[in-house]
Parts: C-alpha cells; sequence; structure tokens
C-alpha cells in the first residue's frame, strides 16, 4: 500500500477577499473573521463550489461569513499553502464592504473591524498579513 504524495495531489481550490470599509469617523477598517475550529483570525475565504468561478466563489464565502455584500476590486496575490496535509490554493480579492449585518454561525462566530494596524497585529497567519498589506497597496494606488 502507497502513501499519498501532498504535492502530487489535486489543490484544494478556495477564494476570498481582503474586505475593507471607509467610515468618515474612523477612517479605513479591515473585516476579520474569527473561526471557532481554528481559533484563528483571518480574511474570509473558504472553498469553491465544483465548476464556480473563483470570483464569485470569494463574495458568496465574504457573504456568508460575514453577512456582507461586497463590491470586488484589484486582484490580490494568491497564497498556496497545505492544509491538512494537502495543497491549497486561495485566490484573493479586495473587495469594499456594502450592506449587511453579521450572524455568527457554525464557521464563524466573530468579525471584527479594525484598522489597518491593529488588524495587521490580529492576524494569525503571516500570509495573510501580506494580503492586507497588498490591499493597503492596491488602495493607495487608486
Amino acid at each position: 500500500m502507497t502513501t499519498a504524495n501532498p504535492a502530487h495531489e489535486p489543490a484544494v481550490l478556495a477564494a476570498g477577499c481582503v474586505l475593507w470599509r471607509r467610515t468618515s469617523a474612523v477612517g479605513l477598517q479591515i473585516c476579520l473573521v474569527h473561526r471557532p475550529k481554528y481559533d484563528d483570525w483571518s480574511h474570509p475565504k473558504g472553498k469553491l463550489k465544483r465548476d464556480e468561478d473563483a470570483l464569485r466563489g470569494a463574495l458568496r464565502e465574504v457573504l456568508e461569513e460575514t453577512g456582507h455584500a461586497a463590491t470586488p476590486g484589484p486582484r490580490l496575490p494568491t497564497t498556496h499553502y497545505l492544509a491538512n496535509g494537502r495543497p491549497k490554493r486561495v485566490d484573493y480579492w479586495a473587495a469594499e464592504a456594502t450592506a449587511g449585518t453579521f450572524v455568527p454561525n457554525n464557521e464563524v462566530d466573530r468579525v471584527l473591524w479594525l484598522s489597518p494596524t491593529a488588524a495587521t497585529q490580529r492576524l494569525t497567519q503571516p500570509r495573510d498579513r501580506e494580503l492586507l498589506a497588498a490591499l493597503l497597496e492596491s488602495l493607495h494606488a487608486t
């Protein structure tokens, strides 16, 4: 019996957004989600459904995890890493939050809207901090 080599397995495909908003009182805020299963803080993301377009999946995941609809912006870097021993590819976009209200669910129990500095400090994974930096760069370029 042979053991599967994770490098040869097809990647799990996922997509997400670095969700942001501007308020007149506070300025730029970044939305982070807390996943109790992993006890981590990250950007909203999730696995794509069969034959689902990555951007459509990213916006669906944002809505499911944060309760907010979003207007997509520039594409951000794609991340690659091992999750549960399998390769995972996550495509990301910048997305501005529009209407919505968060309701805790099985996957996400808390959402925080933080300043970019506070969000950088709160994010669990370095790759998520890199995505936030890419978002800030894209917003300053516009």
